[in-house]
Formats: structure tokens, C-alpha cells, sequence
């Protein structure tokens, strides 16, 4: 009797692989309109980057020395304090470099000016410098705003800084 109760249960149902072969079919459907998508778009970004002209290449950094060094005393009240900085102006843009040379002696005494208002405590820090840095090279721009000449100066660097 147990022969035939064996064969009467049913069967173990079947997984469904309805639902995995619909996954792969909608993946494999996403994948080639994906595909299609980015070969178009690469195909008409090529056109249409054509038509544009190419951006000039970036121009060589071009580095001015203000000469001779900058000697100022310093705005500290409780000693006779100096510093000394010798400063570099840099730009890419060969008429800002010729309107830099041309502009010397107003630039020179716009810095002598803000290199003056400083304290040997304030230039102790870094942080000090770097502003110092920024604020120079907001004068540079201001003088060269006022002469109507080109402004494209990018930094001012300290190739030396003493102070005494």
C-alpha cells in the first residue's frame, strides 16, 4: 500500500522561470538602447564639437620681478621692526606683462604702502603671508584697473620675506 501512496503524491511544483527569463529580456533590451544611446551621442558630440574652434593653448606662466627688493619698516609701535620682500608678479598675458613693466613705479609704491601696515606679530603666521599674498595681488590689479591696462595677473609670489 505504500507503493501506491508514494506515486499519488503530487509531483514537486515547478520553479518559475517565467519571471528570470523577462528580467534578462528587459536587462538585455535597457543594455542595447543604453548602447545605442551613447553611440549616438558620441557620433553627434563629435559633430558638434566640431563646429566649435578648438580653446587657444594655455600660454607659459610669465614671471616679472619687481626690483630691487622691497625695504619698509614695519607698524609696530614698540620697536623699530623691518621687513624685506623680494616679489615676483606672474601672468599669461603678454600684454598684462608689458603694462606690468610699463606700471612699475605704481605698483612698487601701492605694495611699499600695504607691506608698511603690517606687524611683525601679524607675519609671524602663515596665514598672515597668504593673506598678505592675496592682498598684494588685489593692489597689483587695482593699479593696473586704474591705468585702463589688462588686469590678467593670476599671483604674486614672495621669492623672499625677512622681517628684523
Amino acid at each position: 500500500m505504500s507503493k501506491p501512496a508514494a506515486q499519488a503524491a503530487p509531483p514537486a511544483p515547478k520553479s518559475n522561470n517565467l519571471a528570470l527569463w523577462i528580467l534578462i529580456a528587459l536587462l538585455a533590451v535597457g543594455l542595447a538602447g543604453a548602447g545605442a544611446f551613447w553611440f549616438l551621442q558620441g557620433r553627434g558630440g563629435g559633430e558638434a564639437h566640431a563646429d566649435k574652434p578648438e580653446p587657444a593653448a594655455a600660454q607659459p606662466a610669465r614671471y616679472y620681478a619687481l626690483e630691487p627688493a622691497f625695504v619698509v619698516n614695519l607698524a609696530d609701535t614698540s620697536s623699530v621692526r623691518y621687513l624685506q620682500a623680494d616679489v615676483q608678479v606672474m601672468t599669461r598675458d603678454e600684454a598684462t606683462g608689458a603694462a606690468l613693466e610699463l606700471h612699475t613705479p605704481a605698483i612698487r609704491n601701492r605694495l611699499l604702502l600695504l607691506f608698511g601696515q603690517q606687524t611683525a606679530a601679524q607675519l609671524a603666521q602663515r596665514s598672515a603671508k597668504e593673506r598678505l599674498q592675496q592682498q598684494a595681488l588685489a593692489e597689483v590689479r587695482g593699479v593696473l584697473k586704474a591705468e585702463r591696462a589688462p588686469d590678467k595677473v593670476e599671483a604674486v609670489f614672495f621669492t623672499s620675506l625677512v622681517t628684523q
